[in-house]
């Protein structure tokens, strides 16, 4: 008598192993997806730290997000998945100082974002506001 598997309990083998690599790399996908929406979220913590520390030097907001990052020579962070810069607008008042600004990173989860239409300083963005994670000025 010969010992051995035989082509059912084979399939059923395979099949169970491929249902678990399913599951595990559907877990690990939203993991990564968690990851780089949490990595996006503290990026505008920490621009928004830094556009704090230019106005309170120059008195006003600056054009660009790198125009902040370069007057501490730091590179200005970019988004962790295409390394495109985040999306930025800048208000200006009648005057030429510069005192508002919005900066949005688009958010990989729908409905986790903090963007509304009604928003009290015009921090809204296109689109589907609540995939979207702003921050604004402080002053």
């Amino acid at each position: 008598m010969k010992k051995g598997f035989t082509l059912i309990e084979l399939l059923v083998v395979i099949s169970i192993i491929g249902i678990l690599v399913a599951v595990a790399m559907t877990s690990y996908t939203s993991t990564q997806i968690k990851a780089r929406d949490s990595r996006r979220r503290s990026d505008m913590k920490a621009i928004q730290t830094v556009m704090e520390q230019y106005y309170a030097t120059n008195g006003g907001y600056p054009a660009t997000i790198n125009a902040a990052f370069t007057s501490l020579l730091i590179p200005a962070p970019v988004d962790p998945k295409n390394t495109d810069p985040y999306q930025y607008k800048l208000y200006e008042k009648i005057s030429a100082i510069n005192d508002t600004y919005c900066i949005c990173a688009k958010l990989e989860e729908s409905n986790k974002g903090n963007a509304s239409n009604t928003a009290a300083s015009g921090c809204t963005w296109g689109g589907n506001q609540h995939q979207y994670f702003c921050v604004q000025n402080q002053q």
